[in-house]
């Protein structure tokens, strides 16, 4: 069952119980320090009526000036909590974050794309100064509005009538704008991100909206983009335009309420001067915290917002690994299928059809066919990106769903259509810092891919940073890369997409040669546009329309 966005909140709030608990306990002593300063200035004022000028009256002002004192200490006693809990949302975010974008399951990613999720982390901040504000200001609020009304019924049984108002009007404007407000934020966060997500596009491809026309059309699409957004914002804005008006009324309605029946109640000499001052001090201060709480509607819904668009990454599904029959997968490994399908969640025909294929340890297999025959499909239920739709699939005579993904890819290596080297030194895109892996590992990786002579050039050589997608590398050098990455630990496994398409020829012959050499024992599976793969591989496997045609050892 899908969460509600206040739901969300409340078990994120929850994993924090403590530190919200501490931060109350404070609120509620801040409270009744503030509400007991109006009743020390009544006891001075009664003094300085009286004409007597006395210890008691200098007691009573310190009491007063050590009261705002104790105020301030415990303010910045909350402060120092919710800076604490910032400090865990941010860190807990990052790593959830961290942990859930690998291991999202690609059914889930289909139409969605990863670094367009990736942004949501930035809600995180308004999670941060949100949740902060709120617990501060809507905990002192609501207790000062709660002692404020009992300190004030005590005066006067008219102010419990006043109290019943107050409450009254509180709901009125949740009952009434809260869905509303809630609903516009959310729309108007998500036109937020779909101009972030056009302007990484426009980053990401700028080359090609450098000509007059593509880039009229860019601004243009980013121009209706934030025309939605600017839409759903002034909705928004007109929630919270509306109940600042509310609020404006009830002050208005109240202030005057209260200075006339107040006027009228110590005309009367049922208040005295001391408790009138008291009662409209500790009025302002309900009224200011009644202000708080509708002003503070802009930040709970920015809140309420950006949990619910984190949570849109966190309801993903991700793949779950279990840990039996661990061990299978250290010895050779032998892929098998019957009779499975595939299909892609928004589809009704199958990419794969009743594929009946079994894989020996050491087979060096082509996938030859078409452009959309299937043959990238098949590498990714193979390597166990994607799960079959129907059908078994057998690893070591194990069926796929009752193994350990963590082990079976501790196994295998793979390299996708459109993966590039990532943000850091050469040696982190090679060896991702395991410390497992040997220099002499390393020097054989980098030699056997012909890398050897390039990172010799370079002043850092291994310590070499790269860019993001290795934008300063040719696209020669940038494959070389991932191919050493992917021979670094000598899988049992090679899954290639597309690999080496974008290298010289002789390069290119090279690295097929050391690939397909009788003298690495790793199995392999390949679709590529250079035929020099299907002459050196000992199967070819063709495919059309999702199923295998032709199987063919050589």
């Amino acid at each position: 069952m899908k969460l509600t966005a206040v739901q969300r909140t409340i078990n994120l709030l929850k994993l924090d119980k403590k530190d919200i608990i501490q931060v109350i306990f404070y609120a509620i002593f801040a409270g009744l320090v503030s509400l007991s300063l109006p009743l020390g200035i009544q006891a001075i004022i009664n003094l300085i009526q009286s004409g007597r000028v006395s210890i008691s009256w200098i007691v009573l002002v310190f009491i007063v000036i050590i009261g705002v004192a104790l105020a301030g200490i415990l303010s910045l006693m909350q402060l120092r909590i919710t800076e604490n809990l910032q400090q865990k949302i941010f860190v807990r975010s990052s790593f959830e974050f961290g942990v859930r974008l690998p291991k999202i399951k690609s059914e889930e990613l289909y139409d969605e794309y990863p670094p367009e999720l990736a942004n949501r982390f930035f809600d995180t901040l308004t999670i941060q100064k949100g949740i902060s504000k709120l617990l501060i200001d809507f905990s002192t609020a609501i207790l000062q509005i709660l002692f404020g009304i009992i300190l004030l019924s005590f005066y006067h049984s008219f102010f419990i009538l006043f109290g019943f108002f107050l409450i009254i009007l509180l709901y009125i404007i949740f009952k009434f704008s809260f869905n509303s407000g809630l609903s516009s934020s959310l729309k108007e966060s998500k036109y937020k991100y779909k101009v972030v997500s056009w302007l990484q596009e426009i980053a990401r491809n700028n080359f090609s909206f450098k000509k007059a026309t593509n880039f009229d059309f860019a601004l243009s699409k980013n121009n209706h983009l934030v025309s939605e957004y600017i839409n759903y914002r002034e909705k928004h804005f007109n929630v919270i335009k509306r109940q600042y008006t509310q609020l404006i009324i009830f002050k208005i309605i109240i202030t005057a309420g209260l200075l006339f029946i107040g006027g009228y109640l110590v005309l009367n000499q049922k208040m005295n001067i001391g408790q009138f001052v008291a009662a409209e001090i500790i009025i302002l201060l309900v009224i200011n915290s009644v202000e708080k709480i509708i002003i503070g509607l802009e930040t709970l819904y920015d809140v309420l917002t950006a949990v619910e668009k984190i949570g849109q990454i966190t309801d993903l599904e991700i793949e779950e690994s279990s840990t039996s029959n661990a061990d299978f997968c250290y010895t050779n490994i032998q892929l098998a299928t019957e009779n499975m399908s595939y299909k892609f969640p928004d589809s009704t025909d199958f990419v794969l059809e009743k594929i009946n294929l079994t894989i020996e340890q050491s087979e060096k297999i082509y996938l030859d066919g078409l452009n959309g025959s299937g043959k990238t499909t098949l590498i990714r239920v193979l390597s166990g990106l994607l799960q079959p739709t129907s059908g078994s699939f057998y690893i070591n005579d194990d069926t796929y769903r009752k193994i350990d993904l963590t082990h079976f890819r501790s196994q295998i290596s793979t390299i996708m259509n459109g993966e590039t080297p990532f943000e850091g030194t050469i040696q982190e895109n090679i060896t991702f810092n395991n410390p497992l892996i040997t220099q002499e590992n390393i020097k054989w990786a980098v030699d056997s891919v012909k890398l050897g002579d390039f990172i010799k050039s370079l002043p850092n050589g291994l310590d070499t940073k790269i860019s993001p997608e290795g934008k300063q590398l040719s696209s020669s050098n940038a494959q070389k890369i991932l191919v050493a990455r992917s021979i670094i630990s000598k899988p049992k496994i090679l899954f290639y997409e597309d690999v080496l398409d974008k290298m010289d020829a002789d390069a290119a012959n090279d690295i097929i040669n050391f690939i397909t050499s009788d003298k690495n024992k790793w199995t392999l599976i390949v679709t590529s546009k250079n035929e020099n793969w299907k002459a050196k591989c000992n199967r070819v496997i063709k495919m059309s329309e999702g199923k295998i045609i032709n199987d063919i050892k050589i």
